[in-house]
């Protein structure tokens, strides 16, 4: 894996230091809960330009609280889609490459159907406006591939792609990791890689969890060439470690 594709999620309290330690890069995490943006922002920004001094490429995580790009409800598309663009915006003004965005599928709230009509016509009327970045859906609670893949192909447009996030998948899906890899793979353009028992989603280091990992990093590079990798991880430098003592960097 070229260390050009390696990001580590600012989730981990020593994701600055690890990623300078291995010349790898960061994925924003601060902005995953909106109220960042608003009335915490003039101290949350100085904090992210000042871990951005240390590695020059990045990408953002876009808010996701309470946001339901896949509403029925046009208001709540409204709020969606304002707090998409500033998390654009602020993509663009730290240089990040992509922004990660949640599909915002709920259990009990959305018929899949539903959920894959409402976000086709959300993300169409999204991308009328150039975003100057290249936008990655991220699976969450989604049981299959199909659900979020629909959405994808629906769209059918190059600046939209999807984020596999594997921990979700082995904590929410019954559907096996490898499964889900070999079936998404000629539209992802980015993976979320953290570990769990497959109880729920705990951000566990590399090795400790039941998703086969070195077995799935393999795979994900052969079918995904130019993809991108964030581990999204509690503490980075542990799975580190693991990934360069397994031969994987």
């Amino acid at each position: 894996m070229r260390k050009e594709q390696i990001y580590l999620s600012t989730i981990a309290s020593d994701a600055v230091r690890v990623a300078k330690e291995y010349g790898v890069n960061l994925e924003i995490a601060e902005y995953c809960t909106a109220w960042n943006m608003d009335e915490k922002f003039s101290a949350i920004d100085p904090v992210v330009r000042k871990k951005l001094t240390h590695r020059p490429r990045s990408l953002l995580h876009a808010p996701y609280n309470e946001l339901f790009p896949c509403a029925i409800d046009k208001k709540a598309r409204a709020l969606a889609t304002s707090r998409y663009r500033h998390a654009i915006a602020l993509a663009k003004r730290y240089g990040s490459e992509k922004v990660i965005i949640h599909g915002g599928y709920q259990p009990m709230m959305y018929f899949p159907v539903w959920y894959t009509e409402q976000s086709i016509l959300f993300w169409k009327e999204f991308l009328k406006e150039e975003p100057g970045v290249e936008l990655v859906l991220e699976n969450v609670l989604e049981e299959e591939p199909d659900w979020v893949l629909d959405i994808i192909k629906g769209v059918d447009d190059p600046r939209l792609r999807m984020c596999l996030d594997i921990g979700h998948v082995n904590a929410y899906s019954g559907i096996p990791v490898m499964d889900w890899l070999e079936r998404c793979a000629p539209w992802i353009g980015h993976f979320h890689i953290h570990n769990n028992d497959g109880t729920r989603d705990q951000h566990n280091g590399l090795f400790e969890g039941t998703v086969p990992m070195e077995e799935f990093l393999h795979r994900a590079e052969e079918l995904c060439p130019d993809a991108s990798f964030t581990f999204e991880l509690m503490k980075a430098e542990p799975s580190m470690n693991w990934l360069r003592e397994n031969g994987v960097i």
